[in-house]
């Protein structure tokens, strides 16, 4: 949490969270000091995630996840108070002070995580300078029959790994422990008995009982590079930072291994969190709001080097839930471009099953037979490519046709398989009203009859449920008592004010609507029997040592409500709107008590009691002429 004087709390007033919130949420304008989107926490269609520019603040109506710049940036990226801090700092260029952690063990893991990047980084220029030597002349004629020039190989950092085992070990030994070397990725290792060699490993295990009577020791002597004889590729993490390779081996030997070898998962690499190129790709991808997904790294690089910039690569691994909420951060349009062999057809279908859950709005591109994306922009040009991009296909025109392709549906049992087939697509689907007018143009086109497929889809079709937005408290609340509400709450952010400013004595007392609040609910009690009550004396009582309004102790509806509240404000607060306010909750009050006297006029034996009877008159009167006054407002 950021304290006032620390530096957490002096960066918070310094960072604008619409421009931080921007980097992962595509945000519009809705207010006057109000950005809304889709919240990132939560799968939806219609926004609900607000950012309050003056408060610097962040809430979900949907799932009601809230906070400050810091807040949103932990959940976010998963990661510590610290880091975010650091990370919101490194975002705004604003040097960080000497780092501080709440423990020793969140130091150490600081410390590891930084290494370990560095280790990669100078993995990175280790590679580079190998590709430009003698030995590196494959790689570069390889890298040259792809279609790559010099300015895409440095662009994306490409590199040779040699065929010697031990020299990026040798060049990186003196810096960094064996630990952390082990821990890297980089490298892998043989475990010795007695000191001799025993089986290879790839992995970190710790020292076993050998066999026999020898033990099983590590020796620094016994670890090699992993990536050997091999073009690599680094793969960097959304901010730009190398955390893992693929090498493809220049060895036709079959002891060589895979033709592409990929780092293992590391404290700082979770293949199935990535998306290779999403770096270089994400402002392209917010500024056209869609993205082209490809499988290879080379599909990836040449799409890029042809001038389509928002194109990003899954980097052959299988699409993850993680890597579409990546995605879904930049735009919520994709192209989906996969290789049209029988394997890419599958891969497409499995990531058409997860985009559509977070629900993307999806396009398929299906290249010509024997094309992927990397081969078809070096054949056919980036033009072609660009007209191909144009007669990309609806996801379901996409898998109807791949249905119809797969099972004939003259017969009445092709049909059948082609509905199953499309069943479980459909069924993934949100929205009811989008599965509805599916299961009717699936029938068109496959010459099923519609109730017959209904019927289907009644039976295996997930029934969802949006999430309501406005809660029913925030429903019932007038707009007179949230500016109340506002005004209360004001008290916070001009107590913040005063703490960057100062006032020439005997300059003249600023409007302040806190004040003038506070003044009418201890002299009128306006805000008794409201929906806005107990939020209201919260306010009233919380302590001025509680510099976020937004943390005050109330109870978890209260404040919801009051983010929602200060989360939709529009206009300034003056003392003419101030004003009305207060004069329509008056008119509240006096109808209240109007109803109130007039039934009690309808209580029997009422006209026994003449006292009571004139008394009530009189206070009817008064009300009446009250709730008559030219001069009351009607924004209630």
């Amino acid at each position: 949490m950021a304290n006032p004087g620390d530096f957490a709390y002096t960066l918070k007033q310094q960072a604008d969270i619409v421009r931080v919130v921007g980097d992962y949420v595509r945000l519009r304008k809705a207010g006057a000091q109000n950005f809304t989107g889709l919240c990132p926490f939560h799968n939806e269609k219609t926004p609900s995630f607000s950012v309050h520019a003056t408060r610097q603040y962040y809430y979900c109506f949907g799932c009601h996840e809230k906070g400050d710049v810091f807040a949103f940036v932990q959940k976010i990226e998963n990661i510590s108070f610290p880091e975010a801090v650091r990370l919101v700092a490194q975002k705004l260029g604003i040097p960080m002070p000497k780092a501080t952690y709440s423990s020793e063990s969140e130091a150490r893991e600081a410390r590891r995580r930084g290494q370990l990047l560095d280790i990669h980084e100078r993995a990175v220029a280790f590679f580079q300078e190998c590709l430009s030597r003698p030995e590196g002349a494959r790689a570069r004629e390889y890298l040259k029959s792809r279609g790559l020039d010099d300015a895409t190989t440095a662009k994306f950092r490409i590199g040779y790994a040699a065929d010697s085992g031990f020299l990026l070990r040798d060049r990186l030994k003196g810096d960094f422990s064996e630990e952390l070397l082990r821990e890297s990725g980089l490298f892998s290792w043989k475990e010795t008995v007695g000191g001799d060699f025993d089986s290879a490993r790839d992995d970190d295990a710790d020292a076993n009982p050998a066999r026999g009577s020898g033990l099983r020791t590590r020796d620094a002597a016994a670890m090699y590079s992993k990536f050997r004889n091999r073009v690599v590729f680094p793969i960097a993490n959304e901010s730009g930072k190398v955390i893992a390779f693929t090498g493809r081996t220049l060895s036709t030997d079959k002891k060589a291994g895979p033709k592409y070898l990929n780092s293992p998962e590391t404290p700082i690499y979770s293949k199935g969190k990535v998306l290779f190129n999403l770096d270089l790709a994400k402002e392209a991808i917010r500024a056209l709001n869609y993205a082209i997904l490809v499988e290879g790294q080379m599909d990836c690089i040449s799409l890029f080097a042809a001038g389509f910039h928002n194109v990003i690569a899954s980097s052959g691994t299988a699409f993850t839930e993680l890597q579409a909420k990546l995605l879904g951060r930049f735009s919520k349009n994709v192209v989906v471009n996969f290789d049209p062999d029988t394997a890419g057809a599958k891969a497409t279908e499995r990531t058409l099953g997860l985009l559509v859950e977070e629900e993307f709005d999806i396009q398929v591109l299906g290249l010509e037979e024997g094309f992927d994306p990397d081969l078809y922009v070096r054949r056919k040009g980036k033009d072609a490519y660009a007209e191909a991009l144009k007669h990309s296909q609806k996801y379901f025109d996409y898998l109807i046709e791949r249905a119809r392709a797969q099972f004939p549906v003259r017969s009445a049992e092709g049909k059948d398989k082609a509905v199953k087939y499309l069943l479980p697509h459909i069924q993934r689907i949100p929205s009811r009203i989008v599965r509805d007018e599916l299961a009717r143009e699936i029938a068109q086109k496959l010459g099923i009859g519609s109730p017959v497929l209904q019927q289907e889809l009644r039976q295996v079709a997930v029934t969802r449920s949006s999430s309501t937005i406005k809660s029913q408290a925030e429903a019932q609340v007038t707009d007179a008592e949230k500016i109340l509400i506002r005004a209360l709450a004001s008290s916070r952010q001009m107590q913040n004010a005063e703490e960057h400013q100062s006032f020439r004595d005997g300059a003249e007392e600023e409007f302040n609507p806190a004040r003038q609040a506070l003044y009418i609910l201890e002299t009128e009690g306006l805000h008794r029997g409201l929906a806005t009550e107990s939020l209201a004396d919260s306010l009233l009582n919380a302590s001025q040592d509680v510099a976020d309004v937004l943390e005050i102790p109330a109870d978890e509806g209260d404040r919801r409500l009051l983010a929602s509240i200060l989360l939709k404000e529009e206009e300034e607060l003056g003392a003419d709107i101030l004003g009305a306010a207060v004069r329509a909750l008056r008119r509240i009050h006096l109808r209240r008590r109007q109803e109130q006297v007039q039934r009690e006029l309808k209580a029997p034996g009422l006209a026994s009691d003449k006292d009571r009877l004139k008394a009530l008159l009189a206070e009817l009167e008064q009300v009446s002429r009250a709730l008559r006054d030219p001069g009351a407002s009607t924004i209630a």
